[in-house]
């Protein structure tokens, strides 16, 4: 009986996983053809073929639909941090716990490509993509600032997580306008270098 309502519940979560994916999929791909005006939830619930009752199950409003990602969800970026071991210097234990979210954008980059093009296109989207990562933000602050022995008012944790958002964010950007087909991991260790070796500036072209 266990076994039977742990696979009713496997499969409920994966026509979830998948019905948000659609509706997604759907939102950005119409933005990207007709704008961000043009488009409205009851043409992304059709295109996902669902509801908008079922749009509204997901999204609060179009804007989330198009900026929301569970790739971005904080909590297990903060969890890998604070278990990172002590001895590893805070902007490496950023880095690394950053892993899972890497991973999962580059399995998704066509769409990372799509979001972040529709983005670029609707810079009013942007606050809301970055608004949704000031709680993770604040918590990675606290879990470093424990990591170093040093109050919450210190200017390290913060200036830590600030230039460790930036490089993450400069190397997304990277990856997904050029033509080129490294994945995301190779951007962001990068750039992470960049800021750990101080930003020197890089040598003239001869």
């Amino acid at each position: 009986m266990i076994d039977t309502d742990q696979a009713a519940t496997g499969r409920r979560d994966r026509k979830k996983r998948l019905t948000r994916a659609a509706l997604t999929a759907a939102a950005l791909r119409l933005v990207a053809e007709r704008g961000l005006e043009h488009v409205t939830v009851e043409e992304i619930s059709e295109a996902a073929d669902v509801s908008s009752r079922t749009f509204f199950n997901y999204f609060a409003c179009k804007d989330e639909a198009l900026t929301d990602d569970p790739a971005l969800d904080g909590n297990p970026v903060v969890a890998r941090l604070a278990a990172a071991p002590p001895q590893v210097p805070a902007l490496q234990a950023v880095r690394l716990a950053l892993d899972e979210a890497i991973d999962a954008i580059q399995a998704d980059r066509e769409l990372w490509r799509l979001r972040l093009a529709v983005i670029a296109q609707n810079p009013t989207l942007l606050p809301r993509l970055i608004a949704g990562n000031i709680a993770t933000e604040r918590a990675m602050v606290t879990v470093i600032a424990t990591r170093l022995g040093v109050g919450p008012d210190h200017c390290h944790p913060p200036l830590i997580t600030a230039v460790s958002s930036a490089a993450f964010r400069t190397a997304m950007l990277r990856w997904a306008a050029g033509d080129d087909t490294r994945p995301l991991r190779d951007f962001v260790d990068e750039a992470f270098a960049a800021v750990a070796a101080g930003l020197p500036d890089p040598p003239h072209p001869s």
